[in-house]
């Protein structure tokens, strides 16, 4: 095996471990890049879902006016300047009086760039919890709740994240992903895109543009941060696009600075996505055919990493990213 091939493959195992590096190459640009701004063209939420040992969830009482007194997990808009989990550190602060270390990303959910909302799995670390007395602009009070005694909310939206915390605390389905610390001035996927075929071997679609490297992607405006791995596919695979089955398995890493206002705000989303045929074909064996220069294929020889990679995602233990865009 040659030493680029190596190289490759320890940055595959680093992007498997939830790690990440830096963005040097964009393999798919349909439109000018330009780096995004927080709450200009940008706007990142984080949430936290925190128990005790009841198992009871911590909430916050909305002081908004469009909201007062119904009740919601601690949340906000992130500050410039902020990393995600000092974001949700602060919100939690706030809105509930008390201080927090994350555990995990429980997940993501976006609908496109201009929306995505980060959910945190977190425990207490120490402070009092807010009570009505301390009400202010960002709450009245917070309690636990047992989630079943009547509580009225501000939307229901939040059930399905107490519950997958509850389901990652009873059996957690991924190691836990913390956002890695390295600058980005866009928002994009680095994709470990995958086709496996029945025989059990995996190849890696890699951009060959100056060094080889994983294929990374810009996402637009106009459509869900999920489609700019469709719209690659379809770039260097246009004959056999509407043959394939293009799916998102799930976030291995999420990268984010934001400590340059302007600058390091974008998000890199290291995402495992696989191709493969809708129907049994006699070409199922062998990765679609690639048109054009810029990419190729690159059988994983390596079995550890191959199984791996194919672990991943038949059992589906990857930070889940859920795309609300409509």
């Amino acid at each position: 095996m040659g030493s680029e091939a190596l190289i490759l493959e320890d940055n595959v195992e680093k992007i498997l471990n939830g790690e990440g590096f830096e963005i040097k190459e964009l393999d798919s640009v349909p439109e000018q890049v330009t780096a995004v701004a927080l709450r200009k063209t940008v706007c990142y939420i984080v949430s936290a879902v925190i128990f005790n040992t009841k198992n009871e969830v911590l909430m916050m009482q909305e002081a908004k006016p469009e909201c007062y007194r119904r009740w919601y997990l601690p949340a906000g808009r992130m500050e410039e300047t902020e990393s995600i989990v000092e974001g949700m550190r602060r919100e939690v602060k706030e809105e509930t009086g008390l201080d927090c270390q994350p555990i995990t990303l429980l997940l993501v959910q976006e609908q496109g760039m201009q929306w995505i909302r980060f959910v945190f799995l977190a425990e207490v670390t120490g402070g009092t919890l807010k009570t009505e007395e301390e009400a202010d602009a960002e709450s009245i009070q917070a309690q636990w709740w047992d989630r079943e005694s009547p509580l009225p909310l501000r939307c229901r939206d939040i059930l399905c994240l107490i519950d997958a915390g509850l389901k990652y605390r009873e059996k957690p389905w991924f190691s836990p992903v913390l956002p890695a610390d390295i600058p980005c001035h866009i928002i994009c996927q680095r994709l470990l895109l995958t086709f496996c075929n029945p025989d059990g071997d995996v190849w890696v679609l890699l951009g060959s543009a100056g060094d080889l490297h994983l294929p990374v992607t810009l996402s637009v405006r106009s459509h869900a941060v999920t489609w700019s791995s469709h719209r690659l596919v379809k770039e260097c695979m246009p004959s056999s696009y509407n043959q394939l089955n293009v799916k998102t398995w799930g976030i291995l890493g999420v990268q984010h600075n934001g400590r340059i206002p302007g600058k390091t705000d974008g998000i890199c989303f290291n995402t495992l996505v696989s191709v493969g045929y809708t129907s049994e074909a006699s070409e199922a064996s062998q990765p679609p055919v690639l048109e054009g220069p810029g990419f190729q294929w690159q059988k994983v020889d390596s079995l550890p990493l191959r199984d791996r990679i194919r672990e991943r995602m038949t059992s589906g233990s990857l930070l889940p990213l859920h795309n609300l865009y409509c």
